[in-house]
């Protein structure tokens, strides 16, 4: 891969009213939030960066290099220079490196994008094709459609069950923290037309990363990292709790959140492991002092933000590497934490809780953490047949954590997936 050599070239277009209808309709790649973003337009692909489960480097870095190789060798022509235009490709990465899942970074033969009411189109293609590919037309939505998700491996039943072995680990000082997921498997119809899924969540979620790479489609409101122009941001969630039925209820659930220790302890050990990873890689880092509370549709987070910049030549996907996992999503100490997740949770994660998102030649880019999310299969070569889809949801265990209240939390943090996918 890294001998490619790739020519890119970004003009400015009148605004898209409507991102979604230029990507594909069986597998959108797409990133979106608060109406702005960037799509594939059409199914083409000028490169793949694909590492396979039992790669000998770790994958974070191996892709990392891949991409510097490709975009140092690339032709650019960019008249626009906002965030998302010239080369760009998107990525998904696995939550474990020892996942049976690959960990990929696609670069679409067109991207169309919309930011600050300006768009865009860009079109890539190797330096040996003469010209750049057709243009692909937008297209209407597809009719509407409704999946099925049920029980996965991980039954609430056994997620409880989960919970309490992680409880008696931590007593006796195996770790202090461990986040456990459960999974929902099922099926929505062949032809089903993926991007309705990525506009409700999109939709609904607007304050939330929502993205589709690779079967991957999610919302999720946390961020990893970003960067640009050298300047680095990442959001920490950690701590949830649930929505009330009416503001007298709302504001209850979020002053108890506030003041909950065990959920204030949760989050200082991601905020600590986010510091610590950036903390190499930048200057003037800093952190809120204290965690405030986001508030989302379905649910509140106790959020910390945090900002520096960048000290070293580092991309977005080499401070992915550095990041990823953290606290938030695998535990802490992080190494005992993952190998509990191996221990207790009947599953592979593939790529739910993995880095989730984009960058560019100069390596800045936008990267969440993959959650509230599911894994859909190939779409299936006959469109009565049907098409596989596995949700995820989790959270953070920690002393004081009570199994039931647990499985109500991810309970909540399935309910995006489960609306939208209905």
């Amino acid at each position: 891969m890294s001998s490619t050599r790739l020519v890119a070239q970004t003009r400015e277009i009148p605004p898209v009213e409507d991102l979604l209808a230029h990507t594909s309709a069986a597998r959108p790649l797409a990133w979106l939030r608060r109406g702005e973003g960037i799509v594939a337009a059409g199914d083409g692909i000028a490169a793949v960066i694909r590492i396979p489960a039992g790669a000998a480097r770790v994958r974070s870095a191996a892709i990392a290099d891949a991409w510097r190789a490709i975009a140092a060798n690339a032709e650019i022509d960019d008249e626009v220079r906002l965030p998302g235009t010239g080369l760009v490709g998107f990525g998904a990465l696995t939550f474990d490196e020892g996942s049976a899942a690959d960990s990929i970074l696609v670069i679409p033969q067109t991207i169309v994008g919309l930011r600050d009411g300006r768009s865009w189109i860009t079109r890539i293609r190797p330096a040996g094709d003469a010209e750049f590919a057709p243009i692909p037309q937008p297209a209407a939505h597809g009719p509407h459609w409704a999946g099925r998700v049920g029980p996965g491996a991980q039954t609430p039943q056994g997620y409880q069950d989960a919970v309490r072995r992680a409880l008696d680990e931590i007593a006796d000082g195996a770790y202090r923290k461990v986040v456990l997921a459960r999974d929902l498997t099922g099926t929505v119809p062949g032809d089903a037309d993926l991007r309705r899924l990525v506009r409700a969540l999109a939709t609904g979620y607007p304050d939330t990363w929502t993205f589709a790479v690779d079967g991957l489609i999610g919302a999720s409101p946390e961020t990893l990292v970003t960067a640009h122009e050298r300047v680095v941001t990442a959001r920490v969630l950690a701590g949830t709790a649930a929505r009330g039925a009416d503001p007298t209820e709302d504001h209850a659930a979020s002053a108890a959140l506030a003041a909950s220790g065990k959920d204030l302890a949760e989050h200082r050990f991601a905020v600590q492991s986010v510091l610590a990873a950036l903390e190499p890689h930048t200057s003037g880092l800093d952190a809120d002092a204290d965690p405030f509370v986001l508030e989302l549709p379905n649910l509140f987070h106790l959020a910390t933000d945090v900002a520096g910049r960048l000290s070293d030549g580092a991309s977005s996907l080499d401070l992915v590497g550095a990041l990823h996992p953290t606290a938030a999503v695998a535990g802490t100490p992080t190494d005992a934490a993952i190998a509990a997740i191996r221990r207790i949770e009947p599953f592979d994660r593939g790529r739910y809780a993995g880095p989730v998102g984009w960058i560019d030649a100069a390596g800045d880019g936008e990267w969440a953490i993959a959650l509230r999310c599911a894994q859909f299969g190939d779409a299936p070569q006959g469109a009565s047949a049907a098409r596989r889809v596995t949700a995820y949801a989790g959270a953070g265990i920690v002393a004081g954590s009570e199994p039931e209240a647990e499985l109500l939390e991810t309970r909540v943090k399935f309910r995006p997936l489960v609306d939208a996918l209905a």
